[in-house]
């Protein structure tokens, strides 16, 4: 069996910007391709949502949300003990507290070419992750302070793009119901692929960029971003075991939990801890964990999934 052409798109970024190519994807393309991803994955989840809907639903996205505190809270004295710095450590802890989207994209398209089924309602856990992490890694830095603009931050989340677009899109979905969704269904079906691609593309260059501030802070940044990915992984077969997903859903949440923001947790960042050093953030998720996810870590969280669930069951 060939490689996957979208993660051949992601190597062909990262490599052309690792050349020094003159290769680049226009800026408002880039916006584009990402506000479609997000609103096809919304949009789906929202049509399965309607028609799915439980009261376990309310007992599953408690246990996620609780998921998304433990995370930074896993990755906080880690942090502390490779020798970052206070703000610092609280600010890459929100960050692999949170989830990357786009990673959310690339095991969407992995499961559905694997014909895995997974529940189609993983995007609220999406937009559910987005959220406690930041304010953990808030409390780290600072404890409740009086300082922190929590209405202004609280905005800057809940506002920001990636929520807005996931959380519009689930909401459009459930208001109108599978029936009048359907002029609109290849937006996620046979148009995400090649979106999809073209965005991997874009993050491939993004993330040859982020390889000089790596060397910049040598190998205790790239030994916590290939070891979070690991135990956030861990945690979210855990939650997905106990919650009772599919072996689709709980190898989604795990690989949820193996990701790291790169797009709504740096505004935030940038707003609640202006002195904590933003390169160090996005050289490991982008640099590290993000291409480790991408061509290696899907397929085994998979496997993992697959082996927990199946053995649980035997």
């Amino acid at each position: 069996m060939g490689w996957d052409p979208v993660v051949l798109f992601f190597i062909f970024g990262l490599v052309a910007g690792l050349l020094r190519s003159e290769l680049k994807l226009p800026p408002a393309l880039y916006e584009t391709l990402s506000i479609l991803l997000l609103l096809a994955i919304g949009l789906h989840g929202g049509v399965e949502l309607a028609a799915q809907a439980s009261p376990a639903l309310l007992w599953q996205m408690l246990a996620v949300l609780l998921m998304g505190v433990a995370l930074p809270l896993i990755a906080f004295p880690l942090l502390r003990i490779l020798r970052f710095g206070r703000i610092d450590s609280a600010s890459i802890a929100a960050h692999y507290g949170s989830v990357s989207a786009g990673t959310f994209a690339v095991v969407v398209a992995y499961m559905v070419t694997e014909d895995v089924f997974f529940e189609s309602y993983m995007p609220l856990f999406v937009a559910i992750l987005e959220i406690p992490a930041i304010i953990v890694g808030i409390i780290l830095a600072r404890g409740l302070s009086k300082q922190t603009h929590w209405g202004e931050l609280g905005r800057e989340i809940l506002l920001g793009k990636s929520i807005m677009l996931l959380l519009g899109g689930l909401v459009i979905g459930v208001l109108a119901g599978k029936e009048a969704v359907a002029p609109l269904e290849p937006l996620y079906t046979s148009m995400f692929p090649p979106v999809l691609a073209l965005f991997l593309l874009e993050m491939g260059l993004i993330a040859s960029r982020q390889m000089s501030a790596l060397r910049s802070v040598g190998l205790r940044l790239v030994f916590f971003a290939l070891l979070m990915p690991w135990l956030g992984a861990g945690v979210g077969l855990m939650v997905g075991a106990g919650i009772g997903l599919s072996i689709g859903g709980t190898a989604m949440l795990a690989t949820l939990g193996a990701s790291a923001s790169y797009i709504a947790v740096p505004a935030a960042m940038r707003l609640a801890l202006p002195e904590a050093n933003p390169s160090l953030s996005l050289a490991a998720s982008l640099g590290i964990t993000f291409p480790f996810n991408i061509l290696i870590g899907i397929p085994l969280y998979l496997q993992a999934a697959q082996w927990l669930l199946t053995g649980a069951s035997s």
